[in-house]
């Protein structure tokens, strides 16, 4: 597979099972090999990883070589996690997200409307306004899928109906569309042995730059402390974003509500509530 899409022998590989895996291709250079998990996957990340390096701001990992199912990227080595590059990540995720889109729900240049995050179908569709949007293509869907699966009552869907109706008061100062990441867990954050940050496997669309700083308070990040304090030096954040973080953490808490259980729906229900009681 990775030599079909790269052009280029494969020589080994250095481990023969999991998602990605990783392969030698001539000469030694590591790659990782990743197929996509539902239809347009792949275009979607390809698309995402591009438009993201297209900023000049974050760095992510190449892309060697793709087609309907299938991609190669080159493979980052690691290190731990330092203070300085924390800093640093900061500063340039303030430059991504300055960086902008056309609009609110903007899929890259070249990505799918009908795109992912993780294994959740995520839908980028056009918005002017913010709130508006984001109770449309990021909130009701989710909690209509909680619904459909059980993990969220009926009478529970109210609650963010409640919250989607007071959106416009609860969302803060307006800010242009931003470039996002879409899916920044920890586990989308490598800390590169040459002391630089790369971000893997986004979700990439036009959206609320809080969104992304909230995913990564919500799942954590080594210096994360570090990593604000280079955002803010870079792009300061508008006054009572902390006061937001819960409103801007429904996403990801909603999509985790779909894929894996009650936890993340009590979670999302509580921050909600938390949202409406400001």
């Amino acid at each position: 597979m990775a030599a079909r899409l790269t052009g280029r022998p494969v020589s080994g590989a250095r481990r023969s099972s999991g998602a990605p895996a990783e392969v030698l291709l001539d000469g030694g250079t590591p790659v990782m090999v990743k197929r996509g998990d539902g239809p347009g996957a792949v275009r979607a990340e390809v698309a995402g990883l591009r438009w993201l390096a297209a900023a000049d701001a974050v760095r992510v990992p190449a892309v060697l070589g793709h087609d309907e199912h299938w991609m190669v990227t080159e493979r980052v080595p690691t290190g731990s996690p330092d203070p300085g590059a924390a800093l640093r990540f900061g500063r340039a995720l303030a430059a991504l997200h300055t960086a902008g889109a056309p609009h609110f729900g903007a899929p890259p240049p070249d990505g799918p409307e009908d795109a992912f995050i993780g294994l959740a179908p995520m839908r980028n569709a056009a918005g002017t306004e913010w709130p508006q949007w984001y109770a449309e293509h990021r909130v009701l869907p989710y909690v209509r899928g909680a619904v459909d699966r059980g993990t969220l009552r009926p009478g529970e869907a109210a609650v963010f109906e409640q919250l989607c109706a007071r959106l416009p008061e609860l969302a803060g100062p307006a800010e242009p569309p931003a470039r996002l990441h879409g899916d920044l867990w920890n586990g989308n954050v490598l800390w590169g042995a040459d002391g630089e940050v790369r971000l893997i496997d986004p979700a990439a669309h036009g959206g609320h730059r809080e969104t992304d700083l909230a995913m990564l308070l919500l799942f954590g990040c080594p210096h994360l402390d570090r990593v604000l304090d280079g955002y803010r030096q870079a792009a300061p954040l508008a006054d009572g974003w902390r006061e937001r973080v819960g409103l801007h953490q429904l996403f990801p808490l909603l999509v985790h509500a779909v894929l894996f259980g009650r936890g993340y729906a009590e979670q999302a229900l509580a921050a909600a509530r938390d949202a409406l009681a400001r």
